[in-house]
């Protein structure tokens, strides 16, 4: 998974999110009185929000952007029929969407991408993080922390019973965000072959 540096501004791949205070309590649906976030799967209604936060964050991310290639990036078409995929096959995956008030708007500061995949080693099913991404000015609010700490209730009241994700080796904030997430080095990394 990549956060755009969420600890001291980053994520695995998240842009700049910053851990929140320690006993914050956060359930899907609901708010965190610190942040004022609610998380939730996208909708299709919703997919505008997750194509802004997550192309700024596949076109702007330099730990990202150093890895695009190998990824086979391919662009806001790419982008756009993940979008319709994840829509059209929620049993595959989802982009998780954080939302939070400002005055009395209510908007998107946070994303990421979620797949499910079966681990032989946990014999169940887990759940595969990436693209993590706070909105610029919410770094260092929580909207990190209480993002993912609601998707980890979710995703253990679907069954899962870990989350993978990857980290630049470059990109301190994220590793330090998401060790005090809880989060613990595999000694491998993430390898690609495009088909």
């Amino acid at each position: 998974s990549r956060v755009a540096d969420a600890g001291a501004g980053a994520g695995t791949h998240s842009r700049r999110a910053r851990p929140a205070r320690r006993g914050r309590i956060v359930t899907t649906g609901t708010r965190t009185a610190a942040a004022a976030v609610e998380c939730m799967p996208m909708t299709a209604a919703m997919r505008a929000d997750a194509r802004e936060l997550l192309g700024a964050f596949l076109g702007d991310d330099e730990h990202y952007r150093a890895s695009a290639a190998a990824y086979g990036d391919g662009g806001a078409e790419a982008l756009d029929r993940a979008l319709g995929l994840f829509v059209a096959r929620p049993e595959i995956g989802f982009v998780w969407l954080a939302y939070a008030r400002e005055g009395a708007r209510r908007s998107a500061v946070g994303a990421c991408v979620v797949c499910r995949a079966i681990s032989t080693s946990r014999g169940s099913v887990v759940a595969k993080l990436d693209d993590v991404t706070i909105r610029d000015g919410w770094q260092g609010r929580g909207v990190g922390t209480a993002m993912l700490e609601a998707l980890a209730v979710r995703l253990r009241a679907e069954g899962a019973t870990r989350i993978d994700t990857a980290c630049h080796r470059d990109n301190a904030g994220a590793w330090r965000f998401y060790d005090r997430a809880g989060f613990r080095p595999l000694d491998e990394e993430r390898i690609a072959k495009l088909i």
